[in-house]
């Protein structure tokens, strides 16, 4: 399974996730307030201001102070890591 780090050594399933998107505009923010409603809401920002929103297949919203851009870059380097190792 391979997995990404999404800041200060939290880690997320690749395979698990649907999108990493800003957090910005109104319907992301109702994303994030509804999960936070249901339970589904993990705030791995640490305090920090959130950055990106990554949305999972089992429901799970989670808060990351990374930029999408960054986490995309990190999800591209465990992809090339993946590759050298078959």
């Amino acid at each position: 399974m391979k997995l990404i780090n999404i800041g200060f050594g939290s880690m997320i399933a690749a395979r698990r996730v649907l999108a990493m998107v800003e957090p910005d505009s109104a319907p992301i923010k109702r994303v994030v307030q509804e999960a936070r409603d249901r339970g589904m809401l993990i705030d791995a920002s640490y305090g920090r201001k959130t950055q990106a929103v990554i949305l999972m297949d089992t429901d799970h919203v989670i808060l990351s102070a990374l930029t999408p851009e960054a986490l995309s870059a990190r999800w591209e380097d465990k992809g090339q890591e993946g590759k050298g190792n078959e």
